[in-house]
């Protein structure tokens, strides 16, 4: 039997995903977005409030990158999303982080996350006190030490992770369970 729980942002996993921008100033910021995902294959789409100062940057820089927060930095990653720019204009130093300047679009890469997408805004739409935002990914970024052989992603050396929405915890991604688009042939008799 189902449990009926209402309407609620119950998708697993659901990325936890570092936004990082600068200000008119040079300054940076980053914050950790809920929501967010691919939209096709080089396209991504955050939804964010307004309020945030991760909103106003790329409204003027048009362009922000997206980390991948890992089990190794959750601390740091959960403070980006607890502490507004706003009120601590230094949270990235504050949460042992360190940037360089993308070489693609005009936004700051984290070194300490293992995976960034570079990304140029395309679209801003606001809807109530929520900016969705679709940006073209022009680059992506990934530190050697997730990478297995063939140069894939390892999951299990990423430990990518995941809001669990229903109880409010941080889990770790991981571990294989089949081949994608083949697995399911076995149902093909």
């Amino acid at each position: 039997m189902k449990k009926s729980f209402g309407a609620k942002p119950f998708v697993y996993p659901q990325p936890v995903l570092i936004v990082a921008s600068f200000g008119e100033d040079g300054s940076v910021d980053a914050m950790n977005v809920a929501y967010g995902g691919v939209v096709n294959s080089n396209r991504l789409q955050i939804n964010i409030g307004v309020r945030h100062k991760t909103s106003d940057n790329i409204k003027v820089k048009k362009a922000f990158t997206v980390s991948i927060a890992d089990a190794k930095h959750v601390e740091a990653a959960d403070y980006l999303g607890i502490v507004s720019g706003h009120d601590e204009p230094d949270k990235i130093k504050k949460a042992g982080l360190h940037v360089v300047k993308s070489e693609y679009v005009d936004a700051p890469v984290i070194e300490e996350f293992p995976i960034t997408l570079e990304c140029r805004v395309e679209e801003i739409n606001q809807y109530d006190k929520t900016l969705r935002i679709v940006a073209e990914i022009v680059n992506v970024l990934v530190d050697d030490s997730v990478l297995g052989e063939g140069d894939v992603i390892d999951t299990d050396k990423l430990e990518a992770i995941s809001l669990a929405p229903s109880s409010h915890k941080y889990v770790k991604i991981g571990g294989d369970v089949a081949d994608a688009f083949s697995c399911g042939k076995v149902l093909d008799k």
